[in-house]
């Protein structure tokens, strides 16, 4: 199977899946479709190159992660830069009719305060219900650290939300 055909059955089966995760890390879905397009087109352009193409869908994994990386690393710059600046004006206030909404947002602005690699297993783990061995894969990290990520995140996440789920009505 060629490369054209072989990333077409990929994007079929996991472009949503992908999109999901990138959004899940850089917060934001039309950045989480570039992340996830730009994987694939770099999948495409080594094809040749992968030592086991069956390993592919664990490659884009992989891109989107270090994409996604990426993105959040020159936000940081951005944001550094506009601190120089000064505040920016106030945007609108939030939809308070969107309940739901609002518990997602709070669910991930709880996960943003972890850090990077507790954040990324946390995704890899609950939203694309990777084992551990495929997150391990995905990340370039030991098993033990998975689990000792997986452990940390959710124990303060949990933490993080318990107080705000006790002040909601």
């Amino acid at each position: 199977m060629g490369a054209d055909e072989a990333l077409e059955q990929l994007y079929a089966a996991h472009w949503r899946s992908l999109v999901r995760l990138a959004a899940l890390l850089v917060r934001d879905l039309g950045t989480a479709e570039e992340v996830t397009q730009d994987a694939f087109v770099a999948v495409h352009a080594r094809w040749q190159r992968l030592r086991d193409p069956d390993r592919a869908l664990a490659y884009l994994r992989r891109s989107v992660v270090n994409g996604s990386r990426t993105v959040l690393r020159h936000r940081g710059v951005v944001a550094r830069h506009m601190e120089r600046q000064g505040p920016p004006a106030d945007g609108p206030p939030a939809d308070a009719r969107l309940v739901d909404l609002d518990r997602r947002r709070a669910v991930l602005d709880a996960m943003a305060t972890l850090p990077q690699r507790q954040r990324e297993v946390i995704a890899l783990r609950h939203y694309a219900e990777l084992s551990e061995a495929e997150i391990a894969d995905t990340l370039g990290i030991s098993r033990g650290a998975v689990k000792s990520h997986a452990s940390r995140g959710s124990a303060a996440l949990r933490e993080r939300l318990s107080d705000l789920w006790e002040e909601r009505p």
